[in-house]
């Protein structure tokens, strides 16, 4: 199956697509192509990485019920 795909460029792109058809011998479409399926292989790579959650670990103690105690919230905002 192919899908027509129209993009405007600016100045500097257009200039990057022209001069990587000519320094590759590829047609402007296989440059685009190739460049889109580096992308998304780096994207993916970056999405296996496990995200870290901020802060976690980083506590000792504390109130064991501050999410549900309703006493901890009498004073917020004064």
């Amino acid at each position: 199956m192919k899908t027509t795909v129209q993009a405007r460029l600016d100045e500097e792109s257009q200039a990057a697509l022209k001069q990587l058809t000519r320094q590759l011998g590829w047609s402007p479409s296989r440059v685009v192509r190739e460049g889109l399926l580096l992308m998304a292989k780096q994207q993916g790579a970056h999405a296996k990485r496990k995200r870290k959650i901020v802060g976690l670990g980083q506590f000792a103690g504390g109130p064991p019920d501050l999410a549900t105690n309703k006493k901890y919230l009498d004073d917020l905002g004064r």
